[in-house]
């Protein structure tokens, strides 16, 4: 038995030899006939050396060939054994432990037989990675392979993802692996090392065990990887050493897919093989060399064990060549003749051995192999388990799932760098000391603690740098919070954060856990202190008219009384003046009645219909006063974004560059968008390029509306908090009630925790502890009135001092008012002594004066032609002790004419009431009675003699007069008459 085996394994070698001297040992196989070996070392990448040493080695002669070389050395030593019809069983070998290709196959000549015959089974890495790939949704990412890997080898897997529309990247991995990293960092800019750190969260490995060691290593020193990356090495050749290396070494999750064998889990099972016993070196997985073990030393050993098995039938058939002694360089060189049925009797039979099961097809290729596929979870600890998830095979395909039914609950370990941005009541500062980490509390917080609780990770917290949730720049980058998730320094974005398409293009998001509506803060009017409420029920113009038709009805009926004067009861001392009219009509308007007579029916008509007009204005004052007093009014305007967005006279604004601001800009630039409301509110907000109406922070749109004139635009959960939590209660919030997006938590694009965290989320909505934590920040018994736009009474709708303050002033106004009058009045009343009367003052006369002229009228004119007009004066009880008698100036009775002045007599009820004309006849009846001096006249007056006097007083008493001062006249006696005796009666008195 002849081997050639590619000079650098050596191990192959001694596992041939182990091999044969196992067999030789065996006398169930060979009996006493012993295997003879011959064994050259070729380069891999000379055919003519290994066709050479094939020729020398059939010059000695061979029943069979095995070969542990590369593809392009096996294509001639098929071709030479195909010539000699020499057995050739192939065990393909690649350099370096490099993963597998499919060899070429190379031209044969028409109607020969395959003399070689593949021992390892095909190449199926392309089918095993395509079904990996698409268990885990990959859509991008990059493949890696080493120098020595021929690429050729995966057109066929590049193909069907070009197919399926995955985007695929290549690299290949330098021998120097340190200098290809060194040079990554020196020829790229900052924004493609970034770009390229997102590349690198996604790969799949085709290089040797040993190679991906180094990477990894070099890329996780560099951090150039992150936790959160997922990696499949594939390759045949990984060994259990291999794996815990490559364990150790990654973080992360790491996926290996190699080759399998089906053994037994007993290990005398495992070492006994029908009537063969494999050295226990080799069997026993235990032992450490059976661990070192690599494919091609399995495979040659079982090839070994076939090659023995059909011999051993060869000879029990009797059906025996000699070896072939056969040359290569002689033209007419014969093949052997055995061959054939060699290799009849070798493809006829299998065997069980260290590769579980060896045989061939008929088309000379070996269909047993298994793949495991081993998977670990998400970490940053080193050494973490390794579990199987899956087995493939030609047949059955996948048998399992690559889903990690741990991973959910079982991110034990994980630390999570957290960014956020301080934002009201979602993430704030609930203790910061010197020295020690800032303590966190709010609601977003309780939901990262409530994911934390039942997943196991921890993390830690940070602010974003520049306190911005993050936007993108014209240079193409993003800042804030999304730039440190862009840029992988951070692993989870957690705040006020809102899902849009933007920012979910470039990282990831979980499902929402709250809903997101915009909002608008406004600051309630306060109630302001109106002294003149009373005022309030008519307009100032309405109380103009009414003042002006006070004035102008009370020159009316001063003008219907002068053009036509009433006829006066008789004792009437009322005046028609136009003070005495206007005071009538405004007491008549208030409802406290008049004092002047009107009779005539053009001013009766008039009264009547003021009156009615006073009795409705007052009924409509009294209902409009009690509704203005009880009842608050809703002072501003605004109550929906609609009412914002169409008045301008209040400035609102938003945070520059946010996702509001964003939102606003989308929709008012939609030409599809129906409603006006957005451009209305994007002219507002994006005023002098937004610069006017915007703020950096929300805590400075808050304080801008605090004290003074603004509306901030912002979600309305941080609005309510806001209004809820404010010490004076004095703002109030209007938002729109359909929720058109959400807040999510957001990663980085392709973070493994994003479907973890989403199915957490939902099971925390549907029992309840959302709405529960919900609760805690936005509680229902609110102590402020969220909606309501003024501020409301603290005590019910109880009336205080401020509404009827106005009423009080008048008064007080009148009070002085009427103080300084009295004083001017009394003022002038001293300098001014008494006043002239003139028929503007009410026919005011000079008592004095009209003592004169009825002493004169008394004594001197006695003569019947004398008389009086009509216009009289009556004389009421006037103290007429002693009139005199003297007619000197009686002719002065005609200055009394045509005056209007009546003078009046009342006498007691004891004593007869007369009165008389001041006429000529009348003026006889003066001279008659007072006569004489004496006392009898008196007593003849009391007794019913006929007295000077006409008729008793109506009432028997004083009538009233408009006279300012009552007064007693004197009378001197200028002769004798009759003496009344009245001077002495103190019931007695006369007024003008």
């Amino acid at each position: 038995m002849s081997a050639i085996f590619d000079e650098s394994a050596r191990k192959d070698d001694e596992v041939f030899r182990l091999a044969v001297a196992d067999l030789n040992l065996n006398n169930e196989i060979l009996e006493t006939e012993k295997i003879t070996i011959s064994v050259e070392f070729v380069d891999g990448n000379n055919p003519f050396q290994a066709v050479q040493e094939a020729c020398e080695l059939m010059n000695r002669g061979i029943l069979a060939l095995v070969s542990s070389i590369g593809c392009m050395s096996a294509g001639s030593l098929q071709t030479l054994a195909d010539a000699m019809h020499i057995p050739h069983l192939f065990i393909q070998r690649t350099p370096a432990g490099s993963p597998r290709s499919v060899c070429q196959p190379t031209s044969r000549i028409p109607g020969t037989d395959d003399y070689t015959l593949m021992v390892r089974p095909p190449v199926y890495l392309n089918e095993v990675i395509m079904q990996v790939v698409s268990e885990y949704s990959w859509q991008k990412f990059i493949l890696f392979y080493d120098s020595d890997f021929d690429i050729r080898g995966i057109e066929d897997f590049l193909d069907r993802t070009s197919q399926q529309g995955m985007d695929v990247s290549l690299q290949k991995v330098e021998s120097n692996i340190n200098m290809m990293i060194t040079s990554l960092f020196r020829t790229m800019r900052v924004e493609e090392l970034h770009r390229y750190r997102d590349t690198l969260r996604r790969a799949v490995l085709f290089m040797s065990p040993a190679t991906a060691k180094a990477f990894i290593t070099e890329v996780v020193e560099t951090n150039l990887v992150a936790f959160d990356c997922h990696w499949i090495l594939i390759n045949e050749e990984i060994s259990d050493y291999d794996l815990q290396e490559l364990v150790m070494k990654s973080i992360g999750r790491l996926t290996l897919v190699r080759q399998t064998f089906p053994m037994p889990q007993n290990t005398s099972q495992r070492c006994v093989k029908h009537n063969h016993r494999i050295n226990t070196s080799l069997c026993d997985p235990k032992n450490p060399k059976s661990q070192q073990l690599e494919i091609t030393n399995r495979y040659i050993y079982d090839s070994v064990l076939l090659l023995a098995n059909t011999f051993h039938r060869k000879l029990e058939d009797r059906k025996w060549h000699s070896m072939a002694s056969l040359s290569c360089i002689r033209k007419n060189s014969k093949p052997w003749q055995g061959g054939k049925s060699m290799l009849d009797t070798v493809k006829k039979f299998g065997v069980s051995g260290l590769t579980s099961f060896l045989e061939f097809t008929d088309n000379g290729t070996n269909p047993n192999i298994f793949f495991e596929i081993l998977g670990t979870n998400y970490g940053e600890d080193r050494g973490r388990g390794v579990s199987r998830l899956a087995t493939w095979d030609p047949v059955h395909g996948l048998n399992g799932t690559l889903t990690d039914r741990k991973l959910e609950n079982n991110m034990r370990g994980v630390v999570l760098r957290v960014v956020t941005v301080l934002e009201e009541p979602f993430v704030m500062v609930s203790e910061n000391v010197l020295g020690k980490p800032k303590k966190y509390q709010g609601f977003s917080i309780d939901v990262l603690d409530a994911l934390s609780n039942y997943l196991g990770f921890k993390y830690e917290i940070y602010v974003a740098p520049d306190h911005k949730y993050g936007s993108l720049q014209p240079d193409g980058q993003w800042n804030g919070l999304m730039g440190e998730l862009v840029f992988k320094r951070a692993d989870v974005g957690l705040s006020a954060l809102t899902i849009t398409p933007e920012r979910e293009s470039v990282v990831d998001f979980t499902t929402r856990y709250m809903d997101y509506s915009v909002g608008v803060l406004l600051r309630k009017a306060e109630r302001t202190v109106d002294m003149f409420a009373c005022l309030a029920p008519f307009d100032l113009s309405l109380w103009a008219c009414i003042a002006g038709t006070v004035l102008l009805v009370g020159i009316l009926v001063y003008l219907l009384n002068w053009l036509n004067p009433p006829r006066l009861p008789m004792g009437s001392v009322s005046s028609t003046t136009l003070y005495n009219s206007m005071w009538f009509v405004y007491g008549s308007f208030v409802q406290q009645g008049g004092e002047v007579p009107y009779t005539t029916l053009a001013t009766r008509m008039m009264m009547g219909v003021w009156w009615m007009f006073a009795l409705i204005v007052i009924s409509s004052y009294t209902a409009n006063l009690a509704a203005f007093l009880t009842i608050t009014r809703i002072e501003n305007s605004i109550q929906s974004l609609q009412d914002l967005s169409k008045q301008t006279e209040l400035p609102y604004g938003t945070v520059l560059d946010s996702a509001v601001y964003d939102q606003v800009r989308a929709k008012a630039m939609n030409p599809f968008e129906r409603d006006p409301m957005y451009s209305q509110m994007w002219r507002m907000i994006n005023r002098t390029g937004g610069a006017d109406n915007n703020v950096e922070e929300s805590n400075e749109g808050i304080r801008k509306v605090k004290y003074g004139r603004f509306g901030f635009v912002w979600d309305a959960a941080v609005l309510e908090y806001v209004a809820n939590n404010d010490e004076d209660c004095s703002f109030y919030t209007v938002s729109n009630n359909a929720p058109d997006r959400g807040y999510g938590i957001a990663m980085q694009h392709g973070s493994p925790y994003r479907d973890i965290f989403s199915q957490r989320i939902l099971e925390l909505q549907q029992n309840g502890d959302m709405d529960i934590l919900k609760l805690k920040w936005w509680p229902k018994d609110s102590p402020c009135d969220l909606f309501g736009s003024v501020q409301s009474r603290q005590r019910g709708n109880a009336l205080d001092i401020h509404s009827f303050a106005g009423v009080f002033c008048v008064l007080a106004a009148g009070v002085v008012l009427s103080c300084l009058i009295a004083m001017v009045e009394s003022w002038w009343s001293r300098r001014k002594g008494s006043r002239v009367p003139s028929k503007e003052d009410d026919k005011e006369i000079d008592l004095e004066h009209l003592h004169r002229r009825v002493n004169s009228l008394c004594t001197e004119d006695e003569s019947p032609h004398k008389q009086f007009s009509t216009s009289s004066v009556d004389l009421t009880p006037l103290d007429m002790d002693a009139l005199p008698a003297a007619r000197q100036a009686l002719e002065q009775i005609s200055d009394f004419r045509n005056t209007h002045i009546t003078t009046t007599t009342f006498i007691p009820e004891q004593i007869q009431t007369l009165s008389r004309s001041l006429s000529a006849k009348a003026a006889a009846g003066f001279s008659a009675g007072f006569g004489s001096s004496g006392g009898g006249g008196l007593q003849d007056h009391r007794t019913g003699g006929v007295g000077p006097f006409r008729q008793r007083a109506p009432n028997g008493g004083f009538f009233r007069s408009p006279i300012k001062t009552m007064s007693s006249i004197p009378y001197q006696p200028t002769g004798p008459g009759p003496n009344f005796g009245y001077g002495n009666d103190p019931d007695r008195g006369t007024s003008i």
